[in-house]
């Protein structure tokens, strides 16, 4: 257990996909049941995967990724509710014997099917200049919230015929004039009849009741209070609004801005921060990628979450650059650096496993260069200028983390 105003984050380094729901529950497992996962960026596109040592799998998006071993899940200000994903995935869980307990800020954004409309009809039309979306209207959500008028949040589910008016509003006005400033506007008249639907409008109140009985809605000092405190971050450092590529970037900051925020409403005074990689890089979607493969780096990549979709098209490789990881690890530590928090910082490199023959390959100060597993550490402790590091192999918590001690730098 963490010691009192103490909290464990999880912090991707990449473009996400680096394995931080295998990090959030090897540290549940470790912290019991009375710990609870604060996701406090992103939403519904989280796909988080985590397997049991039993073999019992699942990709997490909203639930945290302690829930296997009893962590509760709090829903932060920073995190997009999608009512509708939220159900499935509750539903999956309960298959598995799993009934997480969730807590939401009342606070927290709402995903309409409107905004997935908009989202998913102009990725549509962009084609080939597509900035790689999840097509589950994360961003759009985001963008509308910014006008007072047609903002939703989890606190304006409970009344039903308030919603419905709020809801008619946003696909009568809001939805229209989007698409207009995007430059679709005959987007909206060629799918009056989905836009408009009021079967539609319908399902999604009913989906907002069944939301709200699934959950418990409390600020983030009531939900947490007397727990351990795992901070779960979703996609990566390269992908944050303001650091990564944009616009090929979401609508999120993804390191420790929103951690920071509730660290002080939790009176938190040390955060032990993980930043999570892979041994390469990968990206879902659309955006630069550095050192970028026709094919996987190695054979032994196996990955069965991230299959090809129609918004993301197919998992993207490259090599690992040091210095870009090395600078975005930086650069969300620096914004610490006034803020009255201690923070302890490690890496995780996770995967290792799938490196075939022990020699990894990636690049530093503009070289391609092949070493060793433990040569490749070295030379990784020394850039990040920190020896805490880990090395995850296989896919489950019982495959086993690494530690520092068990590591030989040279």
């Amino acid at each position: 257990m963490c010691e009192r105003n103490t909290a464990q984050v999880v912090i991707g380094a990449q473009f996400g996909d680096e394995g931080k729901g295998r990090m959030i529950d090897s540290y549940a497992a470790r912290a019991g049941h009375e710990s609870i996962v604060i996701r406090f960026n992103g939403g519904a596109q989280a796909g988080h995967t985590v397997m049991t040592p039993e073999g019992l799998r699942h990709v997490f998006s909203h639930v945290g990724s302690g829930a296997f071993v009893g962590a509760a899940t709090f829903l932060s200000r920073f995190f997009v509710s999608h009512p509708m994903l939220f159900l499935k995935e509750i539903e999956s869980l309960a298959t598995k014997g799993v009934h997480p307990m969730v807590y939401v800020d009342p606070q927290s954004p709402v995903t309409t099917p409107y905004d997935i409309m908009i989202n998913q009809l102009i990725e549509r039309e962009r084609g080939a200049d597509r900035h790689g979306s999840c097509g589950i209207g994360f961003g759009e959500t985001i963008e509308r919230n910014l006008t007072p008028a047609y903002a939703l949040t989890v606190s304006d589910l409970a009344d039903g015929s308030a919603l419905a008016a709020k809801l008619d509003a946003i696909r009568r006005e809001y939805t229209p004039a989007r698409l207009t400033r995007l430059g679709f506007a005959d987007a909206f008249e060629w799918n009056t009849d989905l836009l408009l639907s009021d079967a539609i409008l319908k399902h999604f109140i009913d989906d907002a009741g069944r939301f709200l009985q699934l959950t418990t809605v409390a600020d983030v000092q009531t939900a947490t209070r007397g727990r351990h405190l795992l901070f779960e971050g979703a996609q990566g450092l390269l992908l944050d609004q303001d650091c990564g590529f944009f616009p090929h970037v979401t609508r999120s900051n993804t390191g420790l801005r929103n951690v920071l925020a509730l660290a002080a409403e939790l009176d938190l005074t040390q955060l032990q921060v993980t930043y999570v990689t892979r041994p390469y890089t990968t990206r879902h979607g659309a955006g630069p990628l550095s050192h970028a493969l026709a094919r996987k780096p190695y054979s032994g990549i196996v990955d069965t979450t991230n299959i090809p979709n129609d918004w993301q098209g197919t998992l993207r490789f490259g090599w690992l650059d040091l210095d870009v990881l090395g600078e975005a690890i930086a650069g969300d530590l620096a914004a610490a650096e006034k803020i009255p928090v201690s923070i302890e910082a490690r890496l995780a490199v996770t995967c290792v496993d799938q490196v075939n023959g022990d020699r990894m390959t990636y690049y530093s100060r503009g070289k391609r260069h092949q070493a060793s597993i433990t040569e490749f550490i070295a030379v990784l402790a020394g850039i990040l200028n920190r020896k805490d590091i880990l090395l995850g192999y296989g896919p489950d918590r019982a495959s086993g983390l690494i530690s520092p001690s068990e590591l030989t730098l040279r």
